[in-house]
């Protein structure tokens, strides 16, 4: 009993890799945010890496220069995520992340991240995901940022088996947006 206990424990950690969804890819791009504290655009890179079945690393950084005052930003942030398989071409995924807010005239912020959701392969040549996550950063030179909700939708058209061309948009509370576009590669 203690073997099929063990066994049964074991089981959400034994799925494989869901069909048409790859967890090693690189992707760079145009990154444009609207906020209300300013708007800011300029580029980004993301990328992951499957370590296991079911586990990925991941990380992301953008530089981007406010349109009001000319003020470099960047931002970064490093995690690791979960994937289970809940169909044959669809993936519940969770992830956290440690993450920096780094603004060149003014106090950085160091904070976390987490979400969960669920990314499918539609067809062989399309997929998409949506994300609802949530945001804090620590509290720094007396400031102290507010913590907020977040949600995340994005699709990827495949040109090929390893070239495809990828979007995003991150919808905040308050109305903050940040959207994404460049090309990805897959192995």
């Amino acid at each position: 009993s203690l073997l099929a206990l063990g066994l049964l424990a074991a089981l959400p950690f034994a799925a494989s890799a869901t069909d048409g969804l790859s967890y090693n890819y690189v992707e760079g791009g145009y990154v444009n945010t609207d906020a209300k504290g300013g708007d800011a655009d300029g580029w980004a890179v993301k990328g992951s890496v499957a370590v296991a079945p079911n586990f990925h690393v991941f990380g992301d950084y953008n530089a981007q220069e406010t349109k009001r005052g000319s003020n470099d930003v960047d931002q970064w942030r490093v995690g690791v995520g979960y994937n289970y398989g809940i169909a044959p071409t669809t993936d519940l995924v969770a992830r956290v992340a440690y993450q920096k807010f780094d603004p060149k005239h003014g106090p950085d912020f160091n904070g976390y991240s987490t979400e969960v959701g669920v990314r499918s392969a539609f067809t062989p040549n399309f997929e998409g995901y949506v994300m609802a996550g949530y945001e804090d950063y620590s509290k720094k030179h007396g400031i102290n940022p507010d913590g907020e909700f977040y949600g995340r939708v994005g699709a990827q058209a495949k040109l090929n088996q390893n070239w495809g061309l990828a979007g995003e948009v991150k919808l905040a509370k308050g109305g903050d947006k940040e959207w994404f576009v460049g090309p990805r590669f897959t192995w």
